[in-house]
């Protein structure tokens, strides 16, 4: 079952990822794709886990706005 969430951190060998859904879950780093960082958005499929890169660079822009919008000089 296809999974989507954030890479919210990692500590030492293994990598926080929170779900859509709101849960938690813990995988090894050395699964991450090579260019995932925190804030990425991945696919969890069973044993593979993908980049999501433009659902990353979207998301990424919206959080941007909603900052610029709180910001305002």
């Amino acid at each position: 079952m296809e999974k989507t969430g954030v890479l919210d951190r990692i500590e030492g060998d293994k990598a926080v990822i929170e779900l859509d859904d709101g849960n938690i879950i813990w995988v090894y780093a050395c699964n991450l794709p090579k260019d995932a960082r925190e804030g990425s958005v991945l696919s969890i499929d069973d044993d593979r886990i993908i980049l999501l890169e433009e659902e990353t660079k979207k998301r990424r822009e919206e959080i941007q706005k909603l900052m610029d919008d709180l910001f305002i000089d």
